[in-house]
């Protein structure tokens, strides 16, 4: 696997897709720049080798030139978060951008605009990518977020550089991380899964069962598997279509020896709203009317001990609707469980959407091992695809 450390880039024009599709108010200003900072460490390496760096992103989904999602507007983010000036030209190929590049000096930055304002773009199109990579002497792929997708920039531009290729150091880690969990981990293998649909998370569930000692089926989707085993969830979300699914997988887990964990109690509101009436309930007895909104605190006392004997711990969804501060303290508990695993020497990987959003809301960012920038990525890995624009860099 190449890597930065592959190559001195004294001298090189380094070409980078990053991921800078980071969210704007309607004052066009960056409301969350993770993203941004992830992608600093590849950017200073490549500065401080001597080399200077043209940034490439998407913004977005936009249709055609649209100004709102010009990415001129996050340039003085990008300039104050690397810490040196940040040149940017509005339009990422042509005469005009091949002469800002070819102007561009060692130790300067070239942020190219939104890449999506070309339909060629998420077309893949070959001669899209082409006029890309005349812009650089060596490709760095560091954009895990949009790894999953054969779009120009992020997989048919290597074909363009054959051995000028590699990944940076946010993509490097996070396949590092993801294989750490998958194929180099140290037993016992705990995985937790939350968030509302059994259905998105299906493909995952069976690649990991041969590589898991045991897993924490949480949130919403609990609810299918409870109602499958005959308990009664009252007004509680389930897939009902997905109830023999349910089952099988619970025979599936039996028969390779891993043990499933559900919650066996929860909160229970009369409505969905942060100041509603609620209850703790068995899961397997909620009564008509109420509905499971978040783990009880049998359930995190147990998860809590699950968590404690693990050695390396996946956690991909929330185990309550915690975007509401009544419902929020399974999620928050769990929370404080893996950061005390971890501090005890367990590797905690944390990935999607809604889970990273929740260690950043309360404060756990920090205290995992690792969080992923990537969640249709992230999951795709945890499905056991390869994803485009990884393999295009190891070809």
């Amino acid at each position: 696997m190449k890597t930065l450390n592959d190559f001195n880039f004294k001298d090189k024009k380094a070409i980078i897709r990053v991921d800078f599709n980071v969210p704007l108010n309607d004052k066009f200003e960056v409301t969350d720049a993770t993203r941004i900072q992830a992608a600093k460490p590849t950017i200073i390496k490549i500065l401080e080798d001597g080399g200077s760096c043209i940034l490439m992103s998407h913004l977005g989904r936009p249709k055609g030139k649209q100004d709102e999602f010009s990415l001129r507007h996050i340039v003085d983010e990008v300039t104050e978060i690397i810490g040196c000036n940040v040149k940017f030209v509005d339009d990422c190929v042509g005469e005009k951008v091949e002469q800002a590049a070819a102007n561009l000096e060692s130790g300067e930055i070239l942020l190219l605009e939104n890449l999506r304002f070309y339909e060629e773009e998420t077309k893949g199109d070959v001669t899209f990518a082409e006029k890309l990579s005349k812009l650089g002497d060596i490709y760095v792929n560091d954009a895990f977020g949009t790894a999953h997708r054969a779009h120009a920039s992020t997989t048919i531009i290597a074909q363009f550089f054959e051995e000028n290729k590699c990944f940076g150091s946010l993509l490097a880690r996070e396949i590092e991380s993801i294989d750490k969990v998958l194929n180099n981990s140290e037993k016992p293998v705990l995985a937790i899964l939350g968030g509302a649909k059994v259905s998105s998370k299906i493909t995952v569930i069976e690649n990991i069962l041969d590589k898991v000692d045991h897993l924490i089926i949480g949130g919403g989707m609990s609810f299918t598997f409870i109602k499958a085993q005959g308990g009664k969830i009252g007004n509680s979300i389930c897939e009902d279509d997905k109830q023999e699914l349910a089952l099988e997988i619970l025979k599936q887990a039996e028969a390779k020896g891993v043990q499933v964990h559900i919650p066996v109690d929860v909160i229970a509101a009369d409505n969905f709203s942060n100041d509603a009436n609620t209850q703790i309930c068995d899961i397997n007895a909620i009564p008509d009317g109420w509905e499971g909104v978040d783990a009880g605190p049998k359930s995190q006392e147990i998860f809590d001990g699950i968590v404690n004997q693990s050695k390396t711990i996946l956690w991909n969804g929330p185990l309550g609707v915690f975007e509401m501060e009544s419902f929020a303290g399974g999620t928050i508990a769990l929370g404080h469980s893996i950061d005390k695993a971890t501090k005890n020497g367990a590797f905690s990987l944390v990935g999607g959407g809604d889970s990273v959003a929740a260690v950043k809301q309360f404060g756990f960012a920090d205290k995992v091992s690792y969080v992923s920038t990537g969640g249709g990525a992230m999951l795709e890995m945890l499905e056991g695809k390869s994803l485009p624009g990884i393999e295009a860099i190891l070809k």
